[in-house]
């Protein structure tokens, strides 16, 4: 197992499930039932993570006259659900951390049904059928949500009702942690990628590129739309733009068999994270707004 492997597979995961844990620690049960008693913003964010997302992803394909195999690599990123770095990323930028986990949980079991009927389609009209079934784990699919996101999350909210002021002081350290792990996963990233970031970035890099703005700008554009605060709209930024890079590479690498196919998504990784830690920076040192706690 190579340094980037055992960092992807071993660091990271306990890494990022650390932070979730610290996410936890900043939420309470209402936040949660809040979303859920109104609804809207769920329905905004998964809009565009499994409709809007892949539709742009098509219409880039076609309007760039991107080769099959680089094609069908795009539509595969854009039917991928957002991760445990949109989670990430949303905390650092006072997002509402509640939305973008809850985005992210529903959105990964979704796409396990609507992954392999997008790619069917994508693989038939660019003319790369390889005639292979696209099946994804189900279970592994949620065993990875709940280790890495529900379960910590949970603990951490058990540990701020059992001691409310530790939790509080956690706060800022943790969101530091949280900056700390997303320069260490974009540097894993880099050393994962880096055989193959010169082609990607030649290839597809402008594709991916407006892939990651357009999504985000959408999503940032119809959450305001909709008249949701800033703390939600944020979140759905978040959740519309940063995708499950390490799902897509498995779809590409194992179960469609072609290698080709992953070098969108070590392109779209690149951006992914830039524009992420942009984000960061423009929201993450600004003050909490009363009129953003809703």
């Amino acid at each position: 197992m190579t340094v980037a492997e055992i960092i992807s597979n071993i660091f990271l995961p306990i890494s990022l499930a650390i932070i979730m844990l610290g996410m936890g620690m900043t939420l309470i049960l209402s936040d949660f039932t809040r979303i859920l008693r109104n609804p809207k913003s769920i329905l905004i964010g998964l809009t565009n993570q499994l409709l809007v997302l892949p539709i742009i992803g098509f219409s880039l394909a076609i309007a760039f006259d991107l080769n099959p195999i680089m094609a069908v690599g795009l539509m595969i990123l854009s039917t991928c659900p957002g991760g445990a770095t949109s989670n990430l990323i949303t905390q650092v930028c006072r997002g509402n951390i509640a939305l973008s986990v809850t985005l992210t949980a529903i959105s990964s079991i979704i796409c396990v049904f609507t992954i392999p009927f997008i790619l069917t389609f994508a693989l038939d009209y660019f003319g790369t059928d390889t005639g292979v079934a696209i099946k994804l784990p189900i279970v592994n699919t949620i065993i990875q949500i709940m280790g890495i996101t529900i379960i910590p999350i949970s603990i951490g909210m058990f540990i701020r009702r059992l001691n409310p002021n530790f939790a509080r002081r956690m706060e800022k350290p943790m969101r530091t942690a949280s900056t700390v792990i997303f320069i260490v996963v974009f540097i894993a990233v880099l050393a994962a990628n880096y055989n193959i970031l010169g082609t990607a970035m030649i290839e597809v890099g402008v594709p991916t590129l407006l892939l990651n703005i357009l999504t985000m700008g959408l999503g940032y554009l119809t959450a305001r739309l909709f008249k949701l605060n800033l703390k939600n709209a944020i979140s759905i930024t978040v959740e519309s733009g940063i995708q499950n890079g390490t799902l897509a590479i498995v779809i590409a690498t194992t179960i469609l068999n072609n290698f080709e196919m992953s070098i969108p998504t070590a392109a779209y990784a690149i951006w992914m994270f830039i524009t992420g830690g942009i984000l960061m920076w423009l929201f993450g040192n600004r003050p909490e707004m009363e009129s953003e706690a809703v």
